[in-house]
C-alpha cells in the first residue's frame, strides 16, 4: 500500500537543489531550461523567445492567467495571437479549423502539472487541445513551471496530478464552465530530439496549480 503523500509536497515550492537536479537531468535530455526567480521574470523573459508576428498559442494554464502572460501573448499585438482567433471561430462548423491551428503553431506557451527531478514533463488534460503542439506540432514550445510542481519521480508526479492538481482544476472548471474537470488524457514528454525546440523557464516561486 502506498503511503500518503504530505499536502505540502505538492504546495510548497521546492528548495534550490531539487531545481538544479531537475534542470540538470532536462538539460540532459535535450531540453534548454532557465532557472528564474519569480513568474515576474518569467514575463519579461519570454518576450525576448519569441520572435514578433510568430503564430502563438497560448494553452490552458493558471501560471500564464496569474503571471499576466496570457493576456500579454493575448492582447499586445505582437504575435499573431491563436487564443482570440479561435474564441470568435464557431465551434461546430469551425471545428476542423480549431484543430488544425492549435496542432501546429509557430509557438505553444504553456505549463505541466508535474516536472520530475528525473527530468520528465507529466501533462494532464481534459479535452487534449494542447496536446499535439506540446508533443511535437508546434515549432516551438515553452512551458513555464512553479516550483511547487517539481516531484521526485513519475510516480509520485501521478499522484500529485490526481492529488493536488485536478482539484484544484475542476473547481475552477466547476465555476467557469458549469461541470468539473477529469483526467481524460496524460502526456509524459521524457526528452526532447530536437535541440532548441522545447524551453524550460523553472521558477523559483510556487504559481499556478
Amino acid at each position: 500500500m502506498t503511503a500518503a503523500t504530505p499536502a505540502t509536497l505538492f504546495a510548497d515550492p521546492a528548495p534550490a537543489q531539487r531545481l538544479e537536479r531537475a534542470a540538470t537531468a532536462l538539460t540532459a535530455h535535450g531540453f534548454t531550461v532557465e532557472i528564474l526567480d519569480d513568474a515576474a521574470a518569467a514575463r519579461t523573459r519570454i518576450k525576448d523567445l519569441i520572435p514578433d508576428g510568430a503564430v502563438v498559442f497560448t494553452a490552458a494554464s493558471e501560471t500564464l492567467r496569474l503571471s499576466g502572460i496570457d493576456e500579454d501573448i493575448n492582447t499586445s499585438g505582437r504575435y499573431q495571437a491563436l487564443k482570440p482567433r479561435i474564441l470568435a471561430m464557431d465551434r461546430v462548423t469551425g471545428a476542423d479549423d480549431i484543430r488544425q491551428l492549435l496542432a501546429s503553431p509557430d509557438v505553444v506557451v504553456g505549463s505541466v502539472a508535474a516536472l520530475t527531478e528525473t527530468g520528465s514533463l507529466v501533462v494532464a488534460s481534459a479535452t487534449g487541445s494542447q496536446l499535439p503542439a506540446y508533443a511535437g506540432g508546434a515549432a516551438r514550445a515553452i512551458w513555464i513551471i512553479g516550483a511547487q510542481k517539481v516531484v521526485p519521480d513519475l510516480s509520485t508526479a501521478l499522484r500529485r496530478v490526481e492529488d493536488h492538481a485536478l482539484p484544484l482544476e475542476s473547481a475552477r472548471a466547476q465555476v467557469a464552465y458549469g461541470r468539473p474537470s477529469a483526467i481524460n488524457r496524460l502526456l509524459v514528454l521524457n526528452a526532447e530530439p530536437h535541440p532548441g525546440r522545447g524551453t524550460v523557464l523553472l521558477l523559483r516561486e510556487a504559481i499556478g496549480f
